[in-house]
């Protein structure tokens, strides 16, 4: 494919602490997310004529939200407006201005989701778009420098200077700049003075594009699907309401190497013979399972308990497809 032909990068704007705003410059937790709109955030970056070297900029507005606040319908209507770009043969790549909280999830829904070998580039900030020095422009500036570098493919999260793929990105912190970690695995690369450094060439994710069938369900009817954490003194209740009102899919997220307390077991079992998915994984910050784990089935690909849960939401939506 020849990339000089595509001279457009589309920016997709969802709210965020990016787009922030506080009463006052020094005020860096006390803030009220998505304010501003992507074509303003756009406007703040600096030397963006430097970065972009002639290609052109077309910004959207899906949402305009606190990524804690994430919701499958804005899932769904981010992905749509971002199959609908990267379908443009002149379009090289797709940003997205996201909130950090929730960012992981939402860039694991769209590896997914989306069948393309163009970047979808998510980034974010800590620091709201008002305060002294705000970290939204560069870290913008350099979403838009990967998203124009040929070796880009697949959904990355970029950072702090850093490039994480959606399979491995992981919020680590609540307020520093870094607050993004890859784990043991280390970032996918590093923007330094706009330029971009791969540390192994990136490559397409198998787990790209299997549930595209999903974007064609209204997101009110995609299943429910809930996360359990297992710890000292658990109550297995909880597992017993959720299965009465209607709960479709479950993960649960072990201790250790994925051990489930005793009191959960019955209970969970029992959710499972209902008809309820049940998948395993490790509340451990690092590593994935290893070896044979009870009698759940393990979550793919040593994914968190929260990106094991959109798997699991698509493979129910579209069981046939996964």
């Amino acid at each position: 494919m020849d990339t000089k032909k595509l001279q457009k990068i589309v920016v997709l704007g969802t709210g965020g602490t990016i787009a922030g705003t506080a009463a006052r410059a020094e005020d860096l937790t006390g803030y009220t997310a998505g304010q501003l709109g992507v074509q303003l955030l756009l406007s703040g970056v600096p030397g963006l004529s430097e970065t972009l070297q002639g290609d052109e900029l077309v910004s959207e507005q899906v949402a305009q939200l606190d990524s804690k606040d994430m919701d499958h319908a804005t899932w769904q209507a981010l992905a749509l407006r971002s199959a609908h770009w990267l379908g443009q043969s002149d379009v090289r790549a797709v940003v997205i201005t996201h909130g950090t909280d929730t960012l992981e999830e939402t860039a694991w829904f769209l590896q997914q989701v989306l069948h393309t070998d163009k970047p979808v580039v998510l980034t974010c900030a800590m620091r709201p778009a008002t305060a002294l020095a705000p970290d939204g422009p560069q870290n913008l500036r350099d979403a838009l420098a990967v998203a124009r570098d040929p070796r880009a493919v697949g959904v990355l999260a970029v950072c702090a200077g850093q490039i994480h793929t959606a399979q491995r990105v992981q919020k680590v912190h609540p307020y520093r700049l870094e607050a993004f970690s890859s784990g043991e695995f280390g970032p996918q690369g590093w923007i330094e003075q706009g330029q971009v450094r791969w540390a192994e060439s990136p490559t397409r994710s198998a787990e790209q594009g299997h549930a595209h069938h999903a974007l064609g369900v209204p997101s009110a009817n995609w299943p429910w699907v809930a996360v359990l954490h297992s710890h000292a003194g658990v109550e297995a209740r909880q597992i017993d309401a959720w299965v009465q009102a209607g709960l479709k899919g479950l993960v649960v997220a072990g201790t250790g190497n994925g051990t489930v307390h005793q009191g959960l077991m019955s209970a969970l079992l029992a959710a499972q013979a209902q008809g309820v998915a049940v998948r395993l994984t490790t509340r451990c910050a690092e590593g994935a399972l290893v070896g044979p784990v009870a009698a759940f089935q393990a979550a793919a690909l040593g994914l968190n308990a929260y990106k094991a849960r959109v798997s699991l939401l698509l493979e129910l939506i579209a069981p046939g497809h996964h």
